[in-house]
């Protein structure tokens, strides 16, 4: 008798699994594309072009609009070999350290660890007036200080019996980086705040149990645990700071040229050489990009201790 021949069995089809599982992934495309084509138009399609332009001596004006010549990296070399970038990078990395690492933060922190113990009036009302600095447009800001520190009319000489000062011009640097500390500690005193409340109640009734004082209870419980959240606002106000272009409406750039404003006056002042404004724009990038990767990495290193 002759032995039947093994049937091979079917490949098996789509289940009704599979089909749910396409149809969800078609709806969640479906869902994301809007979101997609507004990143590729307002961030991506802007990002090449800036990095095009870098490339050519475009100007907003004359012939270089019309037809613009590629020049390479000329206008990357011809940036860093200028002596009015170098102290724009200078004044930047000031206005950052002092008004961002140095003010915001340490006077975010002061506030936040007063309020720790303070009634619950007392906290609001100052949490209030910290966070109207904030939340007020910049140009309202601008305007509000330009008239505090105004030579002929301003209120800092109405209030000081020492004649009329030219503070914005005898002092821009110092007048911008009191403005940026003033104007954006209300986040720094905010995130401080919710990383305070995260400090375990026993490791600080037990170190004042041991004898510690207030400075050594700082230093040895409360920094240990909150060290991430110190190098998380740092790493958001310098970068939100060394791109902060308002301390133009109040000294509009005389003797405090950061780099926002000297990128503004290159592209949109004297010949508007938008080609060597693009340029400038890649390459504070670049540093915007290498400030993140070295706060990212102290963040790692952190974790893994």
């Amino acid at each position: 008798m002759a032995l039947a021949e093994p049937v091979e069995a079917a490949p098996p089809g789509p289940t009704a699994s599979t089909d749910a599982a396409g149809l969800g992934r078609a709806r969640a495309w479906l869902f994301v594309a809007p979101g997609l084509v507004l990143v590729a138009i307002f961030l991506v399609f802007p990002a090449l072009w800036t990095i095009y332009l870098g490339t050519t001596n475009y100007e907003l004006l004359g012939e270089r609009k019309v037809s613009p010549e590629f020049v390479g990296l000329d206008n990357y070399t011809d940036t860093l070999a200028d002596p009015e970038f170098h102290d724009s990078v200078v004044k930047t990395l000031l206005f950052v350290f002092g008004s961002a690492l140095v003010g915001q933060m340490c006077l975010g922190f002061a506030i936040a660890w007063m309020l720790r113990t303070a009634g619950v009036w007392v906290r609001r009302t100052v949490e209030t007036v910290v966070l109207m600095a904030w939340i007020l447009p910049g140009s309202i800001v601008g305007f509000l200080w330009y008239a505090f520190l105004s030579e002929d009319d301003g209120t800092l000489n109405a209030i000081l019996p020492v004649g009329d000062s030219a503070w914005l011009v005898e002092h821009p640097m110092w007048s911008i980086v009191i403005f940026n500390t003033w104007r954006g500690t209300a986040f720094s005193m905010l995130l401080f705040t919710a990383a305070l409340a995260t400090v375990p109640p026993s490791q600080l009734e037990t170190a004042r149990l041991s004898g510690a004082g207030g400075w050594q209870q700082l230093r040895d419980v409360v920094l240990p645990n909150i060290r991430g959240h110190i190098l998380t606002n740092a790493l958001l106000i310098s970068l939100w700071t060394f791109n902060d272009f308002t301390p133009f409406l109040i000294t509009g750039g005389e003797g405090s040229e950061i780099l926002p404003i000297y990128i503004y006056k290159t592209a949109l002042t004297g010949q508007q050489q938008l080609g060597l404004a693009s340029a400038v724009s890649l390459i504070v990038l670049l540093i915007n990009l290498v400030v993140a990767l070295a706060y990212l990495a102290m963040l790692r290193r952190r974790r893994v201790r």
